[in-house]
């Protein structure tokens, strides 16, 4: 038990940093081949963000562990929203910007409930499935390339490397998400036999949080500085590709059986997704008393999870 419990934490640095590695090589690349720096953040950036939960999913799809493959997902998101989200507005007001609240929110509902609805009347997340989530991440992709043109924020600098450093940065990040992934898997599953619990609450629980703490360090970081502008837009575009692209990626490797039991949870995403439009609506943003509510709402949903 101790033993997979520390392969578990290894194999989540393992991916972690191999993402991170692995970005900053396909970064260098493109900025080698002249690709824009608009176009760099809005793809290669965004989607190595979300790298662990694809590798963990695709590794869990491959191996048969569903629950951990969709738990990952589903989990990511609820722990997003209630948790990140929640801990972030008890340190300070969280703004909900125009575009969030008028196109993002309502689109990550509506992909939410998708998922649910395949879910309670196929039973499983198929390759035609996966394919279209593929191809709303594409338009999504679309979106935000055109929403960043529009923007008056400054273009980030991106560093370029050698080419035969680039080449070494991108082979280890791809090796360290692979065997993070593997490993995180394994050790997953041998806790939740050895806890006598399924692999679905695992991945609900300790893989979801697992791979959401990037995103909670950031926004807890930005809290901090009362740098508080992309904290939702950001949470909510993490969701929006854990469904599409980290799902439609791993669905169209190996079609992923979902049971009755997440349509439940994934219900639960869909009230968080709720809860926050509410709060959009009404003022623009999330304060102190959101935030304990949000927090609240994620503890009781863990605890009913568990118990």
């Amino acid at each position: 038990m101790v033993i997979s419990i520390i392969l578990l934490i290894v194999g989540f640095v393992l991916m972690v940093r191999g993402a991170d590695v692995f970005v900053d090589g396909a970064v260098s690349v493109a900025k080698r081949f002249h690709i824009p720096t608009l176009i760099i953040g809005t793809t290669l950036v965004a989607i190595g963000t979300s790298a662990p939960e694809a590798a963990i999913s695709i590794a869990a799809a491959i191996k048969g562990t569903a629950g951990v493959s969709i738990g990952n997902v589903i989990g990511s998101n609820i722990t997003n929203v209630f948790l990140i989200l929640g801990l972030t507005a008890i340190i300070g007001a969280i703004p909900i910007t125009k575009n969030t609240k008028k196109y993002e929110l309502p689109f990550v509902g509506f992909i939410t409930l998708l998922l649910c609805l395949v879910g309670l009347w196929f039973g499983v997340v198929s390759r035609p499935v996966a394919f279209g989530f593929l191809g709303l991440f594409v338009c999504f992709i679309g979106y935000t390339i055109f929403m960043a043109r529009r923007s008056s924020e400054p273009d980030p600098e991106y560093q370029e490397f050698s080419i035969a450093y680039t080449t070494v940065m991108i082979i280890a990040g791809i090796i360290a998400l692979v065997w993070g992934s593997n490993m995180t898997v394994d050790a997953a599953t041998d806790i939740a036999t050895r806890m006598g619990v399924s692999d679905r609450i695992i991945g609900l629980t300790i893989i979801a949080i697992g791979t959401s703490l990037p995103e909670l360090v950031a926004s807890i970081t930005a809290a901090i500085r009362n740098e508080y502008d992309l904290a939702v837009g950001n949470i909510i575009g993490s969701n929006i590709f854990n469904i599409l692209f980290v799902l439609g990626t791993a669905a169209a490797i190996h079609p992923i059986p979902f049971s009755p039991a997440f349509v439940t949870d994934g219900a639960v995403a869909l009230l968080a997704i709720i809860m926050l439009m509410i709060f959009a609506a009404k003022d623009s943003r999330m304060g102190r008393i959101g935030g304990i509510i949000f927090l609240v709402s994620y503890i009781i949903y863990t605890v009913r999870l568990i118990m």
